[in-house]
């Protein structure tokens, strides 16, 4: 009440304008009931208050005076200081979960109100190009989105990471990892660990990266990718996505980790790729695919076991393919891996497909048989190069032998083990020096024809 003025809410003003009736005669106690959805009892009350109090008798009681169930004052004051100093930056939801893990349980709404009192939370708008949604697949497994957030997960402590996510499309159950960068090993590597926990699903759904799709400048498709011929031989459709917002669902959980998970690293320390792949295992994973899934529209299950047959390590590792030598020898990497018998018929002169796994194993596969080999002795980085050509070599006019009188430099600049080839075109391959004490070789005398030979004849006649 405000002087000789009452306040009231609608819902007041029509119990006032039924029970007004009701204390004239005009309407029966029972039918007033009916109208406000009250018991015959209820209605009595309201009836004698009305005639006690007069119209403010229909006003809630509580009207401007604090609630019952009102929170404490100085919980309030502990809230705000915690949050200010240790949780500035998390949203009204995460800092509630935080506080209740400290005692102080307040409902999310209750937060945002408190922050927004003290000014240290303001509401976000998130506006952007309108688009349609699409519906999500209907079957567990039918589809799941691929791609990677780089980000600054571990805020300057350590490395930088990148996070490798597959979210199913009908549920949102997502597995994923932190790698140092997005590359082929590293989808292969979440590939595998969703195949082996799920099943194999039917549709990949990733953006136009090279890591999926190898494509020539003007656009045409030049062939398939590691991380292509693994979805292949796994019987895995691959579709490219259009644009980020065409794969939503895999970009709001970047959004979700951007902002949760960097704060769970934060809190736990994770300082190394190692720590931060136990943190999103133990705490962020598991929160995520509890609380933030939803349930498929069908119940059957689209995810395929994989063949006992397929060999998942085989697939998922980067595949090159090499010839075999007479001598059962192929070069790979700047080293020469010899195959050790018993030899194969055909495999010389064969295509020999060299695995490389996720291990870093090599394997060496000829149709569905795998060989043993050893790394041929003394291969390194420049295992099989050839010698550099002599032309390479300084031309100089005295052989490595014959040190000038100038000085030394001129003969430490040398090559010690060869020495020009004299005159020569440079095809042939350089001399050895001479040992210590032994003669210099000297160059080869000009040939001339002797005064009978046919040329000098025909010379002789020819001036006659």
């Amino acid at each position: 009440m405000e002087g000789d003025r009452i306040l009231m809410s609608q819902r007041e003003r029509d119990v006032l304008k039924v029970m007004g009736v009701v204390l004239e005669g005009g309407r029966t106690q029972v039918e007033a009931g009916r109208l406000l959805n009250r018991s015959v009892r209820q209605i009595r009350r309201i009836a004698r208050r009305l005639e006690a109090e007069g119209d403010v008798g229909v006003v809630h009681r509580l009207r401007g005076r604090p609630s019952n169930r009102r929170l404490d004052e100085g919980l309030f004051g502990e809230a705000v200081r915690i949050y200010s100093q240790e949780y500035g930056d998390f949203g009204p939801t995460l800092a509630g979960e935080k506080l209740a893990q400290r005692g102080i349980v307040v409902s999310t709404e209750t937060l945002r109100r408190w922050l927004k009192k003290a000014g240290i939370w303001e509401g976000r708008r998130n506006r952007g190009k309108h688009r349609s949604r699409r519906e999500r697949r209907a079957c567990f497994g039918e589809l799941a989105q691929a791609d990677g957030s780089p980000h600054d997960w571990l805020e300057g402590r350590g490395p930088e990471m990148t996070l490798l996510v597959l979210i199913d499309d009908a549920t949102s159950k997502v597995v994923a990892r932190f790698y140092p960068a997005e590359t082929t090993l590293g989808y292969m590597d979440v590939l595998g660990q969703y195949i082996r926990k799920h099943g194999r699903m039917l549709v990949v759904y990733a953006d136009r990266h090279s890591i999926f799709y190898a494509e020539r400048k003007d656009g045409q498709e030049r062939g398939l990718t590691q991380v292509g011929r693994a979805l292949a031989e796994l019987g895995i459709k691959l579709i490219p996505a259009g644009s980020p917002q065409a794969k939503g669902r895999v970009e709001r959980f970047h959004g979700t980790a951007q902002d949760r998970l960097v704060k769970e690293l934060r809190l736990a320390g994770a300082r190394t790729i190692e720590e931060a792949n136990e943190v999103l295992d133990r705490v962020f994973l598991p929160w995520f695919n509890r609380n933030r899934t939803v349930k498929a529209a069908s119940p059957n299950n689209a995810h395929r076991d994989l063949d006992p047959s397929v060999d998942l390590r085989a697939v998922l590792s980067v595949q090159d393919i090499r010839t075999v030598a007479n001598d059962y020898t192929i070069r790979h990497d700047n080293r020469v891996y010899q195959i050790l018998p018993p030899p194969e018929p055909g495999l010389r002169g064969g295509k020999v497909v060299v695995e490389k796994r996720l291990d870093g194993t090599i394997h060496l596969r000829f149709k569905d048989k795998y060989f043993k080999y050893e790394v041929f002795k003394g291969a390194g980085e420049t295992a099989g190069a050839l010698p550099p050509l002599p032309r390479s070599l300084p031309r100089v006019g005295t052989p490595a032998g014959a040190p000038k009188d100038e000085g030394r430099a001129a003969v430490t600049a040398q090559p010690s083990a060869v020495r020009p080839a004299l005159g020569r075109s440079g095809r042939t391959p350089a001399e050895p020096c001479p040992p210590e004490g032994a003669a210099n070789g000297t160059a080869r005398p000009r040939w001339r024809p002797g005064p009978d030979h046919p040329w000098r004849k025909r010379i002789l006649t020819s001036h006659k």
